[in-house]
């Protein structure tokens, strides 16, 4: 480490596309806040999934981005080159050799070198070592030098310590000001209720309650649903399906309609304290969320006055129908300014950098 800036090699699904990659705008937050606060981030991402051809940004001045193929030899290239940084950390969610990667960076470290697994799925990464007692995963937990988590709480904290973790942090989504902020209204997105999120197992059963229940409640208002996914999904005839839509979108996609809706998948759901980046995307463009209850949500934003709580379809239903344009503007005003004020990337970034160099001055003390 030179002049306490860290040299940091990122293993993770990627940071040029957004495509099937929901954890593209955490990385993005995290990565670029890291970068203005003076570290140095090389980032490495296999051409897969068909990312490379739905990139939504270029290479950025802020981090190095290095995409290798999706073969043995070229990971292992970018381990050995991996050999430059400070730290090391392997993202859960690669989507190729994720296993090798998994115990193959723990070969790079050193009493010089941090190694960390960062964890953007947790509730999935938990529920799949707790469903198999052989997953080669268990046994390399405690190898690592911290476990990093997107949310979770105490619940993913507790978890992570009893498989044997050393230490476990979760470095919350937030908002990145630069590229997500208030914009003009788009007609494209008009609609009393939008709902932004791909078609995943775990979430399907809960937008059925959360979203199409209440649209088939209301049918004189007017909903939209954005994501990969949904084409094939039945829905009531006053839902709009609009595709894909690319993170330059998003803006107005928070903008424009009266409401947005928050829908956690059941994993995330059930271990609490994960607010999807979306909240903070949405908050960031002064928009009046209702999100599904889940435990933590007054940890980030009031219940009621920056943000709408409903514990299942019938009470989104309750909500729309008495939600006027002036109290879903407040309640998106008093978002926006909550999240300014304690939800940025770059309160992200500067707890992770306490963390790091406390855990770095910890490595030098056993070291003497």
């Amino acid at each position: 480490m030179k002049n306490n800036k860290l040299n940091i090699a990122f293993f993770g699904s990627s940071l040029v596309s957004a495509y099937w990659n929901g954890a593209a705008t955490y990385y993005r937050g995290i990565v670029r806040a890291l970068s203005e606060r003076g570290h140095h981030v090389t980032f490495y991402e296999p051409d897969a999934y068909e990312r490379q051809q739905n990139r939504d940004m270029d290479d950025p001045d802020w981090a190095k981005v290095v995409v290798y193929e999706a073969t043995e030899e070229a990971v292992r290239k970018c381990l050995a080159d991996a050999e430059h940084a400070d730290m090391v950390v392997k993202a859960s969610g690669v989507g190729v050799f994720d296993e090798l990667l998994e115990r193959e960076v723990l070969k790079l470290q050193t009493d010089e070198r941090l190694v960390v697994f960062w964890d953007v799925d947790a509730p999935a990464t938990l529920d799949r070592v707790h469903n198999d007692p052989n997953d080669q995963f268990l046994q390399l937990i405690p190898q690592y030098d911290l476990v990093l988590t997107y949310g979770g709480g105490d619940p993913v904290v507790n978890a992570y310590e009893a498989l044997g973790a050393k230490m476990c942090i979760p470095i919350y989504n937030a908002l990145d000001t630069a590229t997500h902020f208030p914009v003009e209204p788009d007609h494209r997105f008009e609609a009393d209720l939008a709902f932004l999120g791909n078609r995943l197992p775990d979430r399907e059963a809960r937008v059925d309650e959360f979203f199409l229940k209440p649209a088939a409640l209301e049918m004189n208002k007017k909903f939209i649903i954005g994501g990969s996914g949904w084409g094939d999904k039945q829905m009531p005839d006053n839902v709009t399906y609009v595709g894909h839509v690319y993170t330059k979108d998003h803006n107005a996609f928070n903008c424009t309609p009266k409401a947005v809706l928050n829908i956690s998948r059941e994993s995330m759901a059930r271990y609490g304290f994960s607010p999807a980046t979306r909240v903070f995307e949405a908050a960031g463009a002064g928009a009046c969320i209702i999100t599904d209850y889940w435990e933590g949500i007054d940890f980030f934003f009031e219940p009621g006055t920056e943000i709408l709580v409903a514990k299942d379809g019938a009470e989104v239903a309750e909500i729309m129908a008495n939600l006027s344009k002036e109290k879903a503007k407040a309640i998106g005003e008093a978002a926006y300014k909550k999240v300014l004020a304690a939800h940025t990337y770059h309160h992200r970034a500067e707890q992770l950098e306490k963390l790091l160099y406390a855990k770095v001055k910890l490595i030098n003390k056993a070291l003497a």
